[in-house]
């Protein structure tokens, strides 16, 4: 499954002490991720490969509290792309669980 979306860059409040920043998936796309039948994995994961702008990476996006999904954006990615909490960032996704 391939999608893209548009969302905002967040930062995780649980963890104050350290810059873990995500962003959202439309609760629509999260609710077909849901419906694909894989393998269970750790925190209910799902295995994606994702890209904003120039930057591309493979990583997991979790269950979040609201039932959508959420992409973690790591360091590297926010400083390449100039991302910022509270920005908008666009992402192009591909499932690769299922």
């Amino acid at each position: 499954m391939n999608a893209e979306f548009d969302g905002v860059v967040f930062r995780w409040d649980a963890r104050t002490d350290s810059d873990w920043y995500f962003t959202a998936l439309p609760l629509e796309l999260s609710e077909l991720i849901r419906g694909i039948p894989r393998p269970t994995r750790g925190f209910g994961s799902v295995r994606v490969h994702a890209r904003v702008g120039a930057s591309a990476w493979r990583t997991s996006v979790f269950p979040g509290a609201d039932g959508r999904y959420v992409l973690p954006l790591k360091r590297a990615v926010r400083d390449a792309e100039h991302l910022a909490d509270g920005g908008s960032v666009s992402v192009e996704l591909q499932v690769l669980d299922g």
